[in-house]
């Protein structure tokens, strides 16, 4: 069950159209511990208690804002959160969002990861051509476009094939690099020494 806490209790079409079992609440938190997913509009993040019922009650929840900023995204994950993101992305967004969290990675816009990226150190040229090398000539180009934070479909268009082909190839360098999500993947490649 994907449960959405809203300040209104409405439900988005765009949220029935990602997940068949979805279910409304307004901050109610009898239903957290049931939940596959919880969705915590970011209006809520306030409420008095909320936070710590998320926490004591294990599940994984994502923030979704109506106007996704950088800043608050930072608070929502050293909050706890393992994702953020628009509550009006499209239902695959959706979808994708929950397959992330569901395998233990973390959710964040393409903006946020390259600002991550830009603070941190990374790895040598040479150890992310040995990365690279475990890849074919398009998983690598993938690969490559995913550490600059553009999404599935604006990799579709650069690399001119289907999204459904670029799914396909970002679940295959996952696996020969032994990485989660897509924030490990440019965090591996995304960033090098000078």
């Amino acid at each position: 069950m994907h449960l959405f806490l809203t300040p209104d209790g409405r439900i988005q079409p765009r949220w029935r159209e990602a997940f068949a079992d979805v279910v409304v609440n307004m901050a109610a938190t009898d239903r957290l511990a049931s939940a596959e997913l919880v969705w915590l509009d970011e209006r809520l993040a306030d409420a008095p208690g909320l936070l710590a019922a998320l926490r004591q009650a294990g599940r994984p929840w994502v923030v979704i804002s109506l106007s996704p900023r950088q800043d608050n995204a930072l608070v929502a994950l050293a909050a706890g959160a393992r994702g953020y993101c628009h509550a009006l992305a499209t239902p695959e967004m959706l979808r994708d969002v929950a397959a992330a969290v569901r395998h233990g990675g973390l959710w964040v816009g393409a903006d946020l990861v390259q600002r991550l990226l830009r603070s941190l150190p990374g790895q040598s040229a040479e150890a992310v051509e040995d990365d690279l090398a475990l890849l074919s000539d398009r998983e690598r180009e993938t690969a490559q476009l995913v550490a600059q934070g553009l999404s599935n479909k604006e990799i579709a268009r650069r690399l001119d094939i289907t999204e459904r082909t670029v799914k396909a190839h970002v679940s295959s360098v996952f696996s020969k690099l032994g990485l989660r999500d897509r924030l490990q993947l440019a965090l591996r490649l995304g960033r090098q020494p000078g």
